[in-house]
């Protein structure tokens, strides 16, 4: 199964928002799960997990966060974690969907944890994929360095090729196929050039969206309420693993799983990661 249909709705404030929402393959139901994507990127960085979960008897729902893909930029800026909190519970009560598990990629993971403090009862159980609440100082100075800063390309080819000048350590086993699949997720066509589909306005968000006055006691009051899978890139450069190991010990539901050989963040669809997640998925709700 791989077919999906467009999800539009409107936020708060007003701003048309849009999300890809898979029909759950016949069988029996089981809690739907809402997919949430990383900084720069969108809803197509789950076209190979949102099908594989919608096969295992769960809706899916892939977001564009506002200012990525589909989703419309915000001319007020309001890229900040609990304006995302609002667009999410926003769909879902639209959609009459009072429980969920989640499914959040490194800023996805960050509006998971927020959303489970604004709403402990929607969160089910989450996989948190590469993000947690310390952050290397190294990670976020390379984000840093090239949110918002990127340029028209020529072409798709060029496209490719800065996927791959960027993230060649992220995902060292690519070749030229996977890369051309990478920008094409990343980036969109608009008068005849090639440009990054977000917002370049989010950059100045980067830091907002990573400051909590208690990061530490959120992610345990988290941990403690629900099954936790936290996934981490063993080349990550966010995620140090202490950090990852201090996730989950004494929560007795967290589980900590290893992608080998990939840095920041898991596409989800390595090995060792679709390990991790057949079995949480097995398991939960």
């Amino acid at each position: 199964m791989s077919g999906w249909q467009p999800r539009l709705w409107t936020a708060a404030d007003g701003l048309t928002l849009f999300g890809r929402d898979y029909a759950a393959a016949e069988g029996e139901a089981r809690l739907p799960v809402v997919c949430l994507h990383g900084l720069t990127r969108n809803s197509r960085d789950f076209e190979t997990l949102a099908p594989w979960l919608a096969a295992r008897q769960r809706r899916v729902l892939a977001l564009d966060m506002r200012g990525r893909g589909h989703s419309a930029r915000d001319p007020q800026q309001r890229y900040d974690l609990a304006t995302y909190v609002e667009d999410v519970v926003a769909l879902l009560a639209r959609l009459g969907i009072a429980r969920a598990q989640f499914v959040g990629t490194s800023m996805g993971g960050l509006i998971t944890v927020e959303l489970a403090t604004h709403d402990p009862a929607l969160v089910a159980g989450a996989v948190i994929n590469d993000i947690g609440p310390q952050l290397a100082p190294q990670g976020l100075a390379r984000i840093a360095g090239y949110v918002g800063k990127g340029g028209a390309l020529p072409d798709w080819q060029a496209a490719a090729q800065a996927c791959a000048a960027l993230n060649a350590d992220v995902f060292p086993h690519y070749g030229a196929a996977e890369w051309l699949a990478m920008a094409r997720r990343l980036f969109r066509e608009q008068d005849g050039q090639i440009i990054a589909d977000y917002d370049p306005a989010i950059a100045d968000a980067l830091t907002r969206i990573v400051t909590d006055p208690d990061p530490w006691g959120k992610w345990h009051r988290f941990a403690d309420a629900r099954p936790v899978l936290v996934l981490r890139g063993t080349r990550t450069d966010l995620l140090e693993q202490s950090v990852a190991e201090a996730m989950v010990q004494g929560h007795p539901e967290a589980r900590l799983a290893l992608v080998d050989g990939i840095g920041h963040a898991p596409m989800m669809d390595e090995p060792d990661a679709a390990a991790a997640l057949e079995g949480f998925f097995a398991e939960v709700d």
